[in-house]
């Protein structure tokens, strides 16, 4: 049975737990449409991304 050679100190175990908590998504408004969007992702109302047409977009009827 694998048992510690010595205490773990309160500091290198908060250390260790510090990438643990929860973060909310991250969501930007677009520049040109308003919408919201995640960052480094396409705009799928516009099918834009970085400044180019990267999708068709459908016309709703």
């Amino acid at each position: 049975m694998a048992v510690p050679k010595s205490k773990i100190s309160k500091s290198k175990r908060n250390q260790r737990r510090a990438h643990d908590a929860l973060r909310s998504d991250a969501y930007i408004e677009d520049k040109e449409s308003g919408e919201l969007r995640r960052p480094h992702h396409i705009d799928l109302k516009s099918g834009m991304y970085r400044g180019r047409q990267v999708l068709k977009v459908k016309d709703t009827i």
